[in-house]
């Protein structure tokens, strides 16, 4: 779609998509909740999970199991670099203690109409890039534009209900809305990093590049190796280090980020003291390889931190653009082969949980049968969709554990051979065209072999021939972009307050619009209107009612194959940190409101372990 965004304080552009001034009344405020009150008084210092006195210094060295060949994390091309938001400030700041609230940073107020119909942002007049320019309105104006026009797709539908944007002045920039149905669209607008259009104007923002970009945020890039390490410094002069929102983050004079060659290596650079903090995904390795002398000592802390975070949907994801997975009946038996239960017991020394929903470890998540509610969403498409919506609760199929899945199985073939299929001794083939099923399953990381084979183990019972494929990271997000796969491993995230996002997600627009996440290829016009009611739910008991619905037709129209989720953040570093007494409740662990212990070392341990970064890419793990 394109955008039609015009630079100006034309008054007629500037009107109200649906009321007027006499009409609603307009609110000035320091920052806005999606849902009910926020927390936080225009009087706040700071937020309750930092420690507004934490001193400043020290370096803390992390690592990334990828390359980089990018310092654009906006757009299609290159692999961007870790932590590259750094670098960045946004209009507004989300509190990690609150489902969906946003407080002033760039943008000292903001200024909306009860039907959030439009919203104007109010520069704050101190707010600086790095280069001592101030930040105005006309360089938000040219942000939205570069991000809709030439970023990543999920921009566009991202901001899709905004039909025009305009500097009022220096220090006001208003967006209009299409309607007044869209009520997250000034917070998704909030989260809307600024790029300074005086460094952009004369350079290619489409094209991938290494050149050190100019930023506002807390950090800038001080150095960098291609592809190796990035050290990114604190900004001594922040021109927000002292705004309520920063008050106690943000504690660390340098950041160093090194690129590792597989989690192997980097698991021993850890231990080796290479760099000081690691998040773990792999069940095993957190439950066979944390251990030893330095864990027993506490010299490194090993901990588990429950979180309120939704956990998404991690899954094997088939792509229904491949006429394998058209039927959803072939899709649902596919999901009877995989033995969750075995590879829990026997993988995941029974660490997770498995998923049953688009929202699971969140209110979001479809329960017992749809409420009044929800049927009254689902109601009017009764005869497009699975009669089970209506009848049945969810489950994914269940196993005993043993690894005797005979009664899963049995019932696999029975759904295959009502969608066409049938055998030709021990081989599946259609039978219509005789030809054999056969698929491939696309994977970046050899660790989510050992998950891989015993299922496509359990698909040659049932006469599939499915094979694994590992490729390097490189082509792998070349072939999910180009939605040139049958099956991968992959996760939908989602967030306390679903919204637009969504529209990238399942919307049938995007289905082939390549880049997108929409990598199921899904085209349903009753997802596309459940979107719509996400999107345009004014209270949270008409999101959590429209979230439940799309739940449940995502769920039966088994789509992907549900993995696992766990509630907890699993965390590892080395004892040279201290921590607020109150952690984050929602999003992550809080990493930058901690600082380094009085005399920590800024080196790297003494003991450090001879292991070099590497530079393979990996997307974001999903959990194994």
């Amino acid at each position: 779609m394109k955008h039609f965004l015009m630079l100006g304080c034309s008054i007629i552009l500037g009107l109200w998509s649906s009321t007027s001034l006499a009409e609603t009344r307009v609110i000035n405020s320091h920052g806005i909740a999606m849902h009910g009150d926020m927390k936080y008084g225009e009087d706040f210092t700071h937020f309750d999970y930092v420690n507004p006195d934490a001193p400043k210094g020290g370096t803390v060295t992390l690592a990334s199991p990828s390359t980089f060949d990018s310092f654009n994390p906006d757009i299609p091309k290159g692999d961007s670099a870790a932590n590259i938001n750094l670098i960045y400030d946004t209009l507004l700041v989300s509190s990690a203690d609150e489902p969906f609230t946003e407080y002033g940073l760039i943008a000292e107020k903001v200024e909306y109409p009860e039907d959030r119909s439009w919203i104007i942002f109010h520069i704050n007049p101190k707010a600086r890039f790095h280069d001592g320019e101030p930040i105005e309105a006309s360089d938000v104006v040219f942000t939205f534009n570069q991000l809709v026009e030439n970023g990543r797709p999920f921009y566009k539908a991202y901001y899709a209900d905004i039909v025009n944007v305009e500097a009022l002045d220096k220090q006001r920039v208003k967006f209009t809305a299409r309607d007044n149905k869209n009520r997250e669209l000034p917070l998704i607008l909030g989260q809307l990093k600024v790029l300074p259009e005086h460094y952009w104007k004369d350079k290619d923002f489409a094209k991938s590049s290494l050149d050190i970009p100019l930023g506002s945020g807390p950090y800038k890039i001080k150095s960098f190796d291609s592809g190796k390490s990035v050290t990114f410094e604190r900004v001594k002069d922040y021109w927000a280090r002292d705004l309520p929102v920063h008050k106690g983050m943000y504690n660390y004079d340098t950041v160093h980020v090194s690129y590792y060659r597989d989690d192997t290596v980097m698991m021993e650079a850890f231990k080796g003291g290479r760099y000081d903090y690691r998040e773990e995904i792999s069940s095993k390795r957190w439950a066979t390889e944390y251990t030893g002398k330095k864990y027993d000592s506490g010299k490194i802390i090993k901990k588990e931190i429950p979180h309120l975070n939704p956990t998404g949907m991690q899954s094997f994801v088939m792509n229904t653009r491949k006429d394998l997975f058209k039927d959803a009946r072939v899709r649902e038996a596919l999901d009877y082969a995989f033995d969750f239960e075995w590879t829990n017991k026997q993988l995941f020394y029974g660490a997770y949980t498995r998923t049953n929903s688009f929202f699971s470890n969140s209110e979001l998540a479809a329960t017992g049968l749809p409420n009044e509610a929800e049927l009254a969403l689902l109601e009017p498409f009764r005869e497009d969709l699975p009669q089970e919506i209506f009848t049945k609760v969810y489950r994914s199929p269940e196993t005993d554990g043993s690894g005797n899945n005979r009664k899963n199985i049995r019932k696999a073939i029975s759904l295959l051979k009502s969608a066409g299929w049938t055998f030709k001794g021990t081989e599946l083939v259609n039978g219509e065209t005789g030809k054999p099923f056969k698929f491939e399953i696309l994977l970046y990381s050899k660790d989510f072999e050992r998950i891989v084979l015993p299922y496509i183990k359990n698909l040659k019972r049932l006469g599939i021939e499915a094979s694994a494929r590992i490729v390097d990271t490189t082509n792998y997000i070349r072939i999910v972009r180009e939605f040139d796969f049958d099956m991968i491993i992959g996760g939908f995230a989602q967030s306390n307050s679903p919204g637009n996002e969504q529209r990238d997600y399942w919307f049938s627009k995007f289905a082939d619009h390549k880049g997108s996440r929409n990598l199921i290829g899904i085209r349903d016009p009753v997802i596309d209107h459940l979107i719509d009611k996400i999107i345009n739910a004014q209270t949270r008991e008409e999101l959590v009612a429209a979230c439940r619905a799309m739940d449940r037709v995502l769920l039966w129209g088994h789509y992907v194959i549900p993995q696992w989720h766990i509630d907890k953040h699993r965390i590892a570093y080395w004892n040279k940190f201290e921590q607020p007494k109150e952690p984050p409740l929602y999003g992550d662990v809080g990493f930058f409101t901690w600082w380094l212990k009085s005399g920590a070392s800024d080196e790297t341990h003494s003991d450090a372990a001879d292991t070099d970064p590497a530079t393979d890419n990996k997307p974001s793990d999903p959990k194994e």
